[in-house]
């Protein structure tokens, strides 16, 4: 369907290489621009080497096309410092990375449950959302890991990558708004991703 589209996979590509661009453009770290990208830059590779064999619901490309904006953004000023997301809704720190994890949680919701009914791995919406669920989380929390990793090699380096400011319970509270995004993913979408994917299969 995505390929069907007229202009819809050029959109997505215009709008991704515009946004990379601008993310390139003297970035306040190079390092963590680099850290904050990769996962944007994987996922563009990934659907421009399936987009034939294996096209998804023009909602998942959105998605898709949505976070790695967020992390776009989020290497272009750090997660700390991105501008509006200073002291919202009266935080005393920068929530701009709790939008990240929600949307860590809220893609790889859709993203799941996409493969899961294409595959028909599992019968039964209540046993598919309870996977999807577990992976969102275990997701968050590899990547948790992964912030764990970096900030052993970096040293002091990896403050502006961890982005917890401070905050004790950051690891906590990303992992909470990933499995938020998650539940309101399968909570407002699976209707009209359901829509999709069975005009997918017409």
């Amino acid at each position: 369907m995505f390929e069907q589209q007229s202009g819809m996979k050029y959109l997505w590509g215009l709008c991704f290489l515009l946004v990379l661009v601008w993310s390139a453009i003297e970035p306040r770290d190079r390092l963590t621009w680099w850290l904050e990208v990769a996962p944007a830059l994987a996922a563009a590779a990934l659907l421009l080497a399936t987009r034939r064999a294996f096209p998804l619901t023009p909602l998942l490309y959105a998605l898709v096309l949505a976070h790695c904006v967020i992390l776009m953004v989020g290497g272009h000023y750090t997660y700390a410092e991105v501008p509006l997301f200073d002291g919202l809704w009266g935080a005393e720190r920068n929530n701009y990375d709790k939008l990240g994890h929600f949307f860590q949680g809220f893609v790889p919701a859709i993203a799941a449950r996409e493969l899961l009914l294409r595959f028909q791995v599992v019968n039964g919406a209540a046993w598919r959302n309870m996977l999807i669920l577990s992976f969102c989380l275990g997701f968050s929390a590899f990547y948790e890991l992964i912030e764990w990793w970096v900030a052993l090699l970096s040293g002091e380096g990896a403050e502006a990558f961890l982005g917890t400011q401070g905050y004790v319970w950051d690891t906590q509270s990303d992992m909470g708004f990933a499995l938020l995004g998650a539940s309101l993913a399968l909570l407002t979408l699976s209707r009209w991703h359901d829509r999709q994917l069975g005009q997918l299969r017409s």
